[in-house]
C-alpha cells in the first residue's frame, strides 16, 4: 500500500477503484481471466478491462502473460498481500451491517506447526477481535495427534493438510494445492518455469522426512522417473525446509499453502510436474455437528482465502 500511495502523490494514477482492487487479487489466485470473472460475477472482458486500468493507472505492469496464464510480477504479488487485512475489515462492516450475530462460549483450535505459525495466527485475531465473548484456545500440535484430538472432542477444529482416515473426524477441504520447488536466488534452474524430476538429477536435495505429509508421493515420483536425488540433510518441517534451501544446502519440494507469500529473500518458487497433490482441510468431530462458533470460523477462512493466495496455489490444470 506504500507503494500506491506513493504513486498517489506523485500523480502517476488517478483513482484506482475497490473494483479493480477486487479484479487484481482475484487473478493473482486465479491466474486466469476466465476463472477470476466467475468468482467475481463479472464477464471476462470486463476483468480484462479493470487490469488494464489498474495498470495504466499505476504505470508498471502487473502481470505476465506465459502460457495461457497471468504470472503476478513481485508489485503485484506485494499489492494483493497488503490488501488482505482492507478486505478483511470489509468483510467486518459488511457482517455487522447485516446485523450478523457475534459468537461466544470456547473455540478449541488445533493445528500442525507450519500452519500453526504461518497461516492462522492473524486469522484467529480477527474473529476474537469479531466476537469478543469467545473464549479461544490455539494448540500447535503433531496432525496425527490433531485427529485424535479432533475425533475424541479434546479440540472442536483443527486445520491440516494431512489426509484423516480416523472415522471420528469429518473433513471440510479447505484448498488443494500442488507442490512446487524451492530454489535458492540465483539458481541455474530458476530460469525455468515448471522444474521436472529429471532436472533434479544429481542436484543436493532439501528431504521433508518420511513421516511428513506428502514425502511418500514425492518418493514415488522420482522412482518412476529413474531419477536419484542427493539428499544433504532430511527435516520434519516445511519452513525449516525452506530455510536450509535459503542457506544453498540444496533445493526443495514443499506444499505451497501456506508459505507461499512468506518466502521472502534469497527463495526462488517454480512449479512441479508431474503433480503431488495437497488438500488442507478443516476436521470436526464427527459426534455431532461443528459447534456455531467453528462454523463461524470456517466460514470467514473461506470467504477470504481467495483474497490471500498465490498463483501457485492453484493447480496448473485449474478450469480455464
Amino acid at each position: 500500500m506504500q507503494d500506491l500511495a506513493r504513486d498517489e502523490a506523485s500523480g502517476a494514477r488517478s483513482s484506482v477503484t475497490l473494483r479493480e482492487l477486487e479484479v487484481l487479487r482475484a487473478l493473482v489466485e486465479a491466474g486466469k481471466t476466465t476463472v477470476a470473472a466467475q468468482r467475481l460475477g463479472l464477464s471476462q472482458p470486463a476483468v480484462s478491462r479493470a487490469l488494464a486500468s489498474l495498470e495504466n493507472q499505476l504505470g508498471r505492469r502487473l502481470f505476465a502473460r506465459t502460457g495461457g496464464r497471468l504470472t503476478p510480477t513481485q508489485d503485484a504479488l506485494a499489492i494483493a498481500d497488503e490488501l488482505g487485512p482492507v478486505f478483511a475489515a470489509l468483510a467486518r462492516i459488511e457482517n455487522r451491517a447485516a446485523d450478523v450475530p457475534s459468537h461466544e462460549g470456547t473455540l478449541r483450535i488445533a493445528a500442525p506447526p507450519t500452519i500453526a505459525h504461518r497461516f492462522l495466527p492473524s486469522r484467529i485475531a480477527l474473529f476474537v477481535r469479531d466476537n469478543p465473548g469467545l473464549d479461544v484456545t490455539f494448540d500447535v500440535i503433531a496432525s496425527d495427534a490433531l485427529v485424535s484430538s479432533i475425533a475424541e472432542g479434546r479440540h472442536d477444529l483443527g486445520l491440516t493438510d494431512t489426509v484423516p482416515t480416523h472415522e471420528g473426524v469429518r473433513a471440510d477441504l479447505l484448498i488443494a494445492t500442488e507442490a512446487i520447488c524451492v530454489l535458492p536466488a540465483g539458481h541455474p534452474l530458476a530460469a525455468r518455469q515448471v522444474i521436472r524430476p529429471e532436472d533434479l538429477e544429481g542436484q543436493p536435495f532439501v528431504a521433508l522426512t518420511r513421516r511428513h505429509s506428502g514425502r511418500a508421493a514425492m518418493d514415488r515420483v522420482f522412482e518412476r522417473a529413474g531419477v536419484r536425488r542427493r539428499f544433504v540433510i532430511e527435516t520434519a518441517t516445511t519452513v525449516s525446509a525452506v530455510e536450509f534451501v535459503r542457506e544453498g544446502l540444496g533445493v526443495a519440494l514443499v506444499n505451497p499453502f501456506p508459505i507461499v507469500h512468506q518466502l521472502g529473500r534469497g527463495i526462488e518458487a517454480r512449479r512441479f510436474a508431474p503433480s503431488i497433490p495437497y488438500r488442507a482441510s478443516f476436521l470436526t468431530p464427527r459426534s455431532g455437528p461443528p459447534t456455531p462458533a467453528a462454523r463461524g470460523f470456517i466460514d470467514m477462512i473461506h470467504a477470504t482465502l481467495a483474497r490471500t493466495t498465490d498463483p501457485l496455489l492453484a493447480p496448473p490444470s485449474a478450469e480455464s
